[in-house]
């Protein structure tokens, strides 16, 4: 009986000893499944946040070429209205009333600005002539802060004398266009941009040279 009793507790302990290793491989498994997953966790943090930072530095670049091609498209538009700024800036009269014997009332003046930026001021001469077509007086008007694609209209004085009004432009001055003319203002030749109030700075080779 003693050998039973001797081989059963052998085997006892045995059974003890792989029950508690597999209890601690349990664990040590258990453990391991938890590091992991938190490293799994810890990577798909990673991906996403370097996506996100992708996402952001692509938006920022495209951001700045959006920026750049409307500030080249800005100044290539006010170029073209400076250069063609007689078909979108018209000076009109309204229908004034003349005397029997001669003399205007209710001369009203209208400047037009059809670009797409405000006039700061625009110079007017208005000549009131005779019947002979010679100028009984002269006067200038000014007419301040006309927006973009709008118009302004001022009255000017009566005039005891004359049958006829001719209005001309002297000055027209926009700063967010970039644009001053005058009609004394001389042109040099070969410019194709004169009525700029700010020159284009010249390429850094053409200075060179």
């Amino acid at each position: 009986m003693r050998p039973n009793w001797i081989i059963i507790a052998v085997l006892s302990v045995v059974a003890l000893a792989l029950g508690i290793k597999s209890c601690r491989d349990q664990q040590r498994a258990r453990q391991l499944l938890k590091v992991n997953a938190g490293l799994i966790r810890e990577n798909q943090d990673l991906k996403d946040r370097l996506v996100l930072s992708n996402r952001t530095s692509q938006q920022i670049a495209d951001r700045k070429d959006m920026q750049l091609q409307t500030q080249a498209t800005f100044v290539d538009r006010r170029e073209y209205f400076r250069r063609n700024w007689k078909q979108y800036i018209t000076l009109n009269t309204g229908d004034y009333k003349t005397g029997f014997l001669g003399g205007i009332k209710n001369l009203e003046i209208t400047l037009r600005n059809q670009t797409e930026y405000p006039i700061d001021n625009a110079m007017v001469m208005v000549e009131y002539l005779r019947g002979n077509g010679t100028v009984f007086k002269s006067e200038p008007y000014t007419i301040h802060n006309i927006p973009e694609k709008s118009s302004r209209t001022i009255q000017a004085s009566n005039s005891r004398k004359g049958t006829k009004v001719n209005i001309r432009l002297v000055s027209v001055t926009s700063q967010p266009m970039n644009f001053c003319w005058s009609a004394d203002k001389r042109v040099a030749p070969g410019n194709e941009d004169p009525w700029a109030c700010v020159p284009k700075a010249k390429p850094v080779d053409s200075l060179q040279r």
